[in-house]
């Protein structure tokens, strides 16, 4: 059983699957083992991963380990009804409809979880979050999951300290092959593709407020520097506020930033970033967009309720005017800009993501009569085999320590 949009759209989806794969090596090296291994046979797992191509690929790397799929999105807007299609053909159980309410994607999420899965893979923390209260009945056979954004492991962090997990948690977003590639470099490139697709303006020569200087606020940062913007950056935390600086970024606070900026990025993973106070200081035609996960960084239900009207200015574009006359513009409704507006990450950058997705799933699995209802970090031997099989793919080559080096780290004396 799936719940898509349109069965026909399923050979422009085929497509999109099929090129990515070329690019994800790390992860087809996986497919072939877990081909011949099966480690999730007769398992089921419920995935809540943005629905576009990556992700479907993902989805088959788990099926032909011997899983039974069950696949959602995990934003109402970033889910490709082509690639939904797709999948779903190939034999995986899919619930995804692109531009759905909130309340149709909470119930794809719950249709998604009637599976009653052993293992699923999160996305922000929803899945979890129904399995502790609505769905907590679906949650019997739960060996444990994973999750791979910053948003998803602050929600799992709250509930390990008030030991309210449903089951053992993954924190692969904290894993060196996710965080120091997909955050930084990903976040960076995919959020300015989308930023310039749906606006089609220059990014050289304006103002860029950043807000949020983490692994993923600073690979924004970085790549708007890149593309000639003057870059200011607002935080919270003293350090990285001095790590922005020392990369050559202007430091202040959001209310004194706001009626300097051309377009604002929002990556903090906390709620009211930007607000009606920011919002009063800004220039006319200011851009407002968001790369955290959830929407609410942007108060852009504010700017609903007291905006004189909503022009509609492009596709995932639309215009406030506030009383006098100033116009602010929302992209893709101030939820996850690169997905909702855009393709998400590269390839190349989920390859090793969803590598440790899938590797982690199979920890879980072989460990599955010793573990507790806790977060567990991603083990060293993990991340280091993905790293490995990324530089072979790129065709690099690093050095390594003889043994004599090796016993001079170790704190040997000669």
């Amino acid at each position: 059983m799936s719940i898509i949009k349109d069965p026909a759209l399923a050979p422009s989806g085929q497509m999109k699957i099929n090129w990515v794969r070329n690019f994800m090596p790390a992860l087809s090296q996986i497919e072939e083992r877990f081909r011949r291994e099966q480690p999730f046979a007769g398992l089921r797992i419920a995935v809540s991963v943005h629905l576009e191509a990556k992700t479907a690929n993902l989805g088959l790397v788990l099926q032909a380990g011997g899983a039974e799929v069950y696949l959602t999105g995990s934003n109402p807007l970033s889910t490709q009804d082509d690639v939904a299609a797709a999948v779903a053909e190939r034999g995986v159980h899919t619930f995804g409809l692109h531009g759905c309410t909130m309340e149709e994607y909470e119930n794809l999420l719950v249709e998604t979880l009637k599976c009653h899965p052993h293992i699923i893979i999160d996305d922000g923390g929803d899945l979890v979050q129904l399995l502790a209260g609505k769905c907590s009945d679906c949650a019997d056979c739960l060996i444990g999951g994973c999750e791979e954004t910053t948003t998803g492991i602050l929600r799992l962090k709250a509930r390990d300290r008030e030991g309210t997990l449903p089951c053992a948690m993954m924190a692969v977003n904290d894993a060196k092959a996710k965080h120091y590639y997909d955050n930084k470099y990903g976040t960076g490139q995919s959020s300015f593709d989308a930023i310039m697709h749906t606006t089609n303006l220059m990014v050289a020569g304006k103002t860029v407020v950043v807000a949020g200087y983490g692994w993923c606020g600073s690979g924004v940062a970085l790549r708007a520097k890149g593309l000639g913007a003057d870059v200011i950056v607002t935080e919270i935390d003293p350090f990285k506020a001095l790590d922005a600086t020392m990369n050559g970024f202007r430091v202040m606070k959001m209310e004194d930033a706001a009626p300097l900026g051309d377009l604002f990025i929002t990556v903090t993973g906390c709620k009211d970033v930007i607000t009606a106070d920011h919002f009063a200081r800004m220039k006319h035609n200011a851009l407002l967009c968001n790369a955290g996960h959830f929407d609410c960084e942007v108060d852009v239900k504010w700017l609903r309720e007291h905006a004189v009207s909503a022009i509609p200015q492009r596709e995932n574009i639309v215009g406030y005017e506030l009383p006098g006359g100033k116009v602010l513009n929302v992209l893709a409704e101030g939820r996850l800009v690169n997905l909702a507006a855009g393709n998400g990450h590269p390839a190349e950058i989920m390859d090793m993501s969803f590598s440790v997705q899938a590797l982690a799933a199979q920890w879980l699995v072989r460990h599955q009569d010793s573990l507790e209802r806790k977060l567990y970090d991603i083990p060293a031997e993990i991340d280091q085999q993905i790293g490995w099989a990324k530089l072979a793919a790129l065709g690099l080559s690093i050095d390594t320590l003889t043994p004599e080096q090796e016993a001079y780290l170790n704190g040997a004396n000669d």
